[in-house]
């Protein structure tokens, strides 16, 4: 069941999501090359613990899963698409860096995701995360009431299959609330004018993800949470999460 917030209830997402901005830029600045996963992951808790905001990630335990997850922060490398468990790694030139994060305050959850790379950017992969963002400005400016969740779908898709990109099969955006996962799903890829229609107080977690070489194959690793590219091509992924108003898209997770 979908669950509409109030507008004071948006307002207090958009505190949540204040927080989440603000540790997606304390793990962004934390990383450089020779930077563990674990530093950058530890970058981030450190601003929960000074927002007084809980983590929605550290213990997260679905049934596909082994074990809960261990951090706050999903930090996937290169090939890896999401849901990247942090680690010893230390980052080297040139990798794909994505770290996925999420908070929650005083009952509120926000979702959101960035992707960069360290030292010496590969042509290629700036042109791949440049296009992640493409695609998720295109599912925000879709996120208006009176469209539907395939509109949504449709934008996010034309982005990636128009530059060449592969899109993770049965993976996408979501509803989210006093929850990180509500309904409704919001895939990346779909057909215009089908779906659900979007009313005020609907919010959304919309997150493209891109595989550089337009397969849409994944593998889940040995930890049983990160997923892989097939072919060992480098992936994105971009976030945000998105309120729907009678004013247009709310962006709750920017800075």
């Amino acid at each position: 069941m979908v669950k509409i917030k109030t507008d004071p209830q948006m307002d207090a997402m958009r505190e949540a999501g204040r927080v989440v901005a603000r540790a997606l830029a304390a793990a962004r600045d934390a990383a450089d090359v020779g930077v563990s996963l674990l530093d950058i992951d530890t970058a981030a808790h450190e601003v929960l613990r000074a927002e007084g905001a809980s983590s929605p990630f550290l213990g997260y335990h679905p049934e596909f899963a082994p074990v809960p997850f261990p951090a706050v922060a999903c930090v996937s490398v290169n090939d890896a698409i999401v849901h990247g468990i942090p680690t010893g790694y230390r980052l080297r030139d040139g990798d794909l860096v994505s770290v996925d994060f999420g908070a929650v305050l005083d009952g509120w959850a926000g979702d959101s995701a960035i992707s960069f790379t360290v030292g010496r950017a590969r042509s290629e992969d700036v042109r791949l995360v440049a296009t992640a963002y493409e695609a998720l400005e295109a599912g925000i400016a879709a996120a208006v009431v009176g469209n539907r969740i395939g509109d949504i779908a449709h934008a996010i898709g034309t982005v990636c299959r128009g530059a060449g990109y592969g899109i993770p099969d049965g993976f996408g955006g979501h509803g989210i609330g006093r929850e990180m996962h509500e309904d409704p799903g919001v895939p990346n890829e779909g057909r215009p004018r089908r779906g659900m229609t979007l009313r005020h107080g609907m919010v959304l977690a919309i997150e493209p993800m891109l595989i550089a070489d337009g397969t849409d194959d994944y593998y889940p690793a040995s930890d049983g949470w990160t997923l892989r590219t097939v072919t060992g091509t480098r992936a994105a992924h971009a976030e945000h999460t998105v309120a729907v108003t009678e004013n247009g898209p709310r962006v709750l997770t920017r800075l």
